[in-house]
């Protein structure tokens, strides 16, 4: 087995959340995600159609949830990249911007520590993958 086909993904979502997307994708059918770094709305993960968000060219993609892709800023990357990333959701309002706003839920991550074997695996995918990271 390759070290792609074992490396843990960076990110994934609960069954809440998947749900919500499925929900969000029946009025937006192209959507993506970018975990926010702060600011007005805090650390969330914004969901926005994809025609109306520019991926930066320091972005990462951290993977995708059904079909759904997952961006982070590099610099948050780098802080937060020993940590897989779980999309789920919770009540409340949704960023500003975002298209989860105003349906009283709202998209919240969640993360857990990668344990040194993941680490390992996916540093091994990354240093054949770099555009894996």
């Amino acid at each position: 087995m390759t070290a792609s086909a074992t490396a843990p993904s960076r990110v994934t979502a609960t069954a809440a959340a998947r749900a919500f997307i499925a929900e969000i994708r029946r009025e937006h059918p192209d959507i993506l995600f970018h975990q926010s770094g702060g600011c007005c709305d805090g650390s969330s993960p914004m969901c926005y159609p994809a025609d109306d968000f520019a991926v930066g060219a320091g972005d990462v993609r951290l993977g995708s949830v059904d079909g759904v892709p997952v961006y982070i800023g590099g610099g948050q990357f780098e802080r937060w990249r020993h940590t897989q990333l779980i999309l789920d959701v919770v009540p409340g309002r949704g960023g500003m911007f975002s298209l989860d706003n105003g349906r009283e839920r709202r998209f919240f991550t969640r993360s857990r520590v990668f344990d040194e074997d993941e680490l390992a695996r996916l540093a091994e995918t990354e240093a054949v993958d770099p555009a894996a990271s």
